[in-house]
């Protein structure tokens, strides 16, 4: 055998301390060698004999640091070059293909630095080492190295350049290390840019408990900030962003904080813990709407996250009177921080310092600020626990770029995801590359940044794709940024039937590529006959998709108008039963006479097959949320409201299955109708849903042949359902695949595209 052996290590091998890893191993094993970045991952030259070389790979493996991924290990014999002992090279360029890690939140050594009154990084806001901090925020270009981040701007000090170069070090090649001598600045200012007073993070602090809007600069953008516990200060912020209902997250000091407000499970508390810090939705505890008033009014959960940052850390610090070490991390706190997104009017998080002065003027009071640019927008994930696994209702900071391994190679595909809570996806190889949550394509803003998103995903991962997958609506952004897209550069297109889309996401995550029975249930999707659908009964096979039934239709009197008005639905359900003569008297209102006269004239009325608009119908009849303030609120509230009756038994009688594969739930509304406890009804209209969904699928397993579903699109984002339908099929010896690592709602539909085109 040769004396020499050449390895290759491919997956996220840069940035996570894979470098210092393989020269401290080589020394405990005796080898003598070298090791350098390049495009394409880690290469480690090493001589030194057969058994070392075995130790050393299987070592390799075992050890590698904690935020790095192997994905492959490839060794060859070598030509020997008699090195003398082990060196880390320098980085070789060259054509990508690899991939750099998402951010990660402060490790614990850091944190007990960042508290040491005696070190040279006490209360250090950007402290940072190879096991922790921003990656995909902060990366330009790979390899990865210092120059290709939003650091090159900050040249290394003499102390942290002996720390940079030592390979022993945990900060050896941490590309954003620095320190207070040679790192970024903070600075607090008021509305006119003038800095205010003192040290920054208590002059900011200072502002929240007066009952002020701060606007933090975090790793992928800002958040706005408050006192979650003064409810004028979160009143005043929901005033100012225009947001009315929606929930807003907070951030607190640890689990013993949260526990406090809302049920934290082992598997959610790991998951707040994980490295990539997403919100958590939490079951509320009695009293947390008292305590949080006006946070997440009328919702049964609430979003909660810890600190991730170094400058989190430090407002809770300073509340805390700044005691040295991390003792007091472990203790309840009383500090809660309001947390949302800096972005007026539905448009992209705010990333600049001079976007956020000019962007948040008259929302935000003060600004902490920083002079480290934020290269890539990424807002939060949020997560929630499906079974006790981990499920993301929006996929970003912490989770992008991380690679979904995917069922077989295939060309590389460009797809642009959906209109709402757009993602584009990018595949290289067997791997598919889902972008940050881009957002609702409502706004010109927004769709700047699917444009810019595309771009960066396209340089940071090398990949010029051979085709572009959209959605077969025409009129949607996206479908019309993919279109221009590939006109531009000569490609083939895919359009890409939605529902068919949202189970193709799960086949894909699942690693499956045989035929799946697919039930998507969602509130809108164009359907391959043009109609809208979103209650749907598939059998999908690759790129194929055969539509096997669907929810009985309803009608949208007024259109669109429908979908945020629930009581318009409520009044269809009414006319549907041939109690049309009872809209007006059960919505007293100027449209409900117009709306009565539409449906009985069939006019202004397309008929649906959508779910979500069901849900919203039984919401509107329950008296739950006549008018919806955000997309998805009635479901929402339905589902709290449930949540209080959980042992209602399904209606027997409560749906039908007719001959053409249509599933009627209409059979089953008069006896909520005559149920006098709300709660009652909502939760025995979500039992009766999810028994009708499983018998509906039993069927088609037994005409198929096909013994597992995928389950796909935002209404199984409902808990109840999920959990019930589930438990309904595991009965039948029937496969259920969820979504995970990407949302079951259109954040994950790119990712279906994507894979749809690549079988294709």
């Amino acid at each position: 055998m040769s004396p020499a052996r050449s390895v290759r290590v491919t997956g996220v091998v840069q940035g996570v301390g894979f470098r210092p890893f393989v020269w401290r191993l080589a020394q405990d094993i005796g080898l003598r060698g070298w090791v350098r970045n390049d495009a394409a991952g880690v290469d480690i030259h090493l001589e030194g004999g057969d058994d070392r070389f075995d130790a050393f790979i299987e070592r390799l493996r075992r050890e590698a640091p904690p935020l790095s991924r192997i994905d492959g290990i490839e060794a060859h014999p070598a030509a020997f070059d008699d090195c003398a002992g082990f060196a880390v090279l320098d980085s070789e360029a060259g054509r990508v293909a690899t991939a750099i890690g998402p951010d990660a939140a402060i490790c614990p050594d850091c944190l007990a630095e960042m508290f040491d009154p005696a070190g040279r990084r006490w209360r250090h806001a950007f402290i940072t080492c190879t096991h922790c901090g921003p990656r995909y925020t902060v990366t330009r270009a790979l390899p990865y190295d210092r120059p290709q981040t939003s650091l090159a701007g900050f040249p290394l000090c003499p102390a942290c350049e002996r720390e940079y170069r030592d390979p022993a070090d945990r900060r050896f090649h941490a590309e954003t290390t620095c320190c207070p001598d040679c790192g970024p600045r903070l600075r607090c200012v008021d509305a006119a840019g003038d800095a205010l007073a003192g040290d920054p993070v208590a002059a900011a602090l200072g502002e929240i408990r007066r009952g002020r809007i701060v606007a933090v600069k975090g790793l992928g953008g800002f958040h706005l900030c408050c006192d979650a516990n003064d409810a004028e200060a979160v009143a005043r912020l929901r005033a100012r962003k225009h947001r009315e209902e929606k929930p807003f997250a907070v951030m607190l000091a640890n689990v013993d904080s949260i526990a406090a407000h809302a049920e934290v499970s082992a598997a959610e508390q790991a998951a707040l813990e994980s490295r990539e810090r997403p919100i958590v939705l939490l079951r509320k505890r009695a009293g947390a709407d008292d305590a949080f008033s006006g946070v997440a009014p009328g919702i049964a959960w609430i979003g909660a996250m810890l600190p991730y940052t170094p400058l989190h850390w430090l407002l809770f610090h300073e509340g805390c009177g700044r005691p040295a070490g991390t003792d007091w991390t472990l203790r309840g706190h009383p500090l809660a921080l309001v947390m949302t997104s800096a972005n007026p009017g539905g448009e992209p998080i705010v990333r600049d310092d001079a976007e956020a002065l000019a962007r948040l003027a008259g929302i935000a009071d003060a600004w902490l600020l920083h002079d480290r640019d934020v290269v890539s927008r990424c807002d939060d994930s949020v997560v929630r626990l499906s079974g006790g696994a981990v499920q993301a209702i929006r996929r970003s900071r912490g989770f992008v770029p991380r690679a979904i391994r995917l069922p077989a190679a295939g060309p590389s595909v460009l797809a642009f995801g959906a209109h709402l809570k757009n993602t584009v996806c990018v595949t290289r190889g067997g791997e598919a590359f889902v972008s940050q949550h881009v957002g609702d394509l409502d706004n010109a803003a927004t769709c700047d940044m699917l444009d810019e998103t595309v771009g960066r995903l396209l340089r940071l991962l090398d990949v010029e794709p051979e085709a572009v997958a959209h959605d077969l609506h025409p009129d949607y952004r996206a479908t019309q940024a993919a279109l221009a897209f590939a006109q531009e550069r000569g490609l083939p297109t895919f359009a890409v039937q939605h529902h068919h889309a949202h189970i193709a996401a799960v086949a894909a995550e699942r690693g499956r590529d045989e035929p799946l029975l697919g039930l998507a249930l969602d509130g809108v999707g164009f359907g391959a006959d043009g109609g809208i659908w979103g209650g749907e009964l598939l059998r999908v096979d690759g790129m194929r998709c055969e539509r096997l039934g669907h929810l009985r239709e309803l009608p949208l009197p007024g259109g669109d108008r429908a979908a945020r008005e629930p009581w318009r639905m409520a009044a269809a359900l009414l006319h549907a039963l041939g109690r049309g003569d009872e809209i007006e008297r059960r919505f007293p209102g100027p449209a409900a006479g117009a709306v009565r006269e539409m449906l009985a004239r069939g006019i202004q009325s397309p008929p649906t097959s959508s779910c979500g608009r069901w849900f919203d119908a039984v919401a509107g009849l329950l008296g739950v949320k006549p008018v919806a303030a955000f997309e998805g609120q009635a479901a929402m509230l339905l589902e709290g409201l449930a949540e209080r009756a959980p042992d209602a038994a399904p209606d027997p009688d409560g749906y039908a299955i007719g001959g053409d594969g249509t599933l009627d739930l209409l059979r089953g509304i008069p006896a909520l109708l005559a149920e006098p406890d709300a709660a009652m009804a909502a939760a025995r209209f979500h039992a009766t849903l999810a028994a009708g969904l499983a018998e509906w699928l039993r069927r088609a397993s037994e005409a198929t042949g096909v013994r597992a579903v995928a389950l796909g699109g935002g209404c199984f984002m409902n808990r109840i359902l999920s959990h019930r339908l589930e438990q309904a099929l595991a009965t039948s010896g029937i496969e259920v695949l969820q979504a995970g690592a990407v949302p079951p709602n259109d954040g994950g539909l790119s990712l279906g595209q994507a894979w749809v085109a690549c079988r294709r």
